[in-house]
């Protein structure tokens, strides 16, 4: 009988996986559910917290001060049972692009504010804004802003006029021209509405009551015509 050789056969032991290998997973896993929790939470806070309410019918009201402009803006706040409650109300008035502004904040059972603003030069017309937001816990509501302008006249003596005439004695002669009224507020024609309004109506004017009632058309945001009309 042959003999057999007892074969030897080499077996290497196996490794075992790196330790991140076994981590990754779950740590993957736990970021997924962290992610998808702080989004629902985030959406839950959403709805959780009540929309400010909105501010509706901004309107402003000039008047000269000697020379600052006194800018008084109102305001009507949106039902509290449709937007919560607002904790107070901020107020915005500017010139210009908001160059000069100043910036107000009052009770949220207030309905007008008065800022005080740089009056234009004579001959010179302020453009500004208004904007007034609700305001809770420190989050400011979405702004409501109406433009406005002031146009200030101004009277310059001609040669024509200023020269007394050989008929004429040296005491008619015109020394200074006094336009009424010093300053007036007038809306902005931001739509064009009044424009095109003169271009429909030729030889029509556009004051109902001179200086006081425009038509329709040309009456702006702030309720104020958007022409005016001086007298020298």
């Amino acid at each position: 009988m042959r003999r057999h050789e007892p074969e030897v056969i080499d077996l290497e032991p196996k490794k075992k996986p790196a330790l991140w290998k076994w981590l990754l997973p779950p740590i993957l896993m736990l970021g997924i559910i962290a992610g998808a929790v702080f989004v629902l939470s985030g959406k839950l806070r959403g709805l959780t917290q009540p929309r400010l309410p909105s501010t509706e019918d901004v309107r402003s009201d000039i008047l000269p001060e000697g020379d600052s402009l006194a800018v008084a803006v109102e305001w009507h706040l949106e039902a509290a049972s449709a937007g919560g409650v607002a904790e107070s109300v901020r107020v915005e008035v500017g010139l210009g692009d908001g160059d000069v502004a100043q910036f107000s904040t009052v009770s949220s059972q207030e309905t007008v504010d008065t800022a005080i603003v740089p009056a234009p030069a004579p001959g010179q017309t302020a453009t500004g804004y208004s904007c007034v937001a609700a305001v809770r816990h420190g989050r400011l509501g979405r702004e409501k802003c109406t433009p406005w302008q002031f146009v200030r006249p101004t009277g310059e003596v001609g040669d024509s006029v200023g020269k007394a005439s050989a008929s004429a004695p040296a005491a008619a002669r015109v020394k200074r021209i006094v336009v009424q009224p010093e300053g007036v507020q007038v809306d902005p024609d931001t739509e064009g509405r009044c424009a095109q309004w003169q271009r429909e109506h030729p030889g029509r004017s556009v004051w109902v009551e001179t200086n006081r009632t425009a038509v329709p058309e040309c009456t702006g945001p702030n309720g104020k015509p958007t022409v005016a009309q001086f007298c020298a």
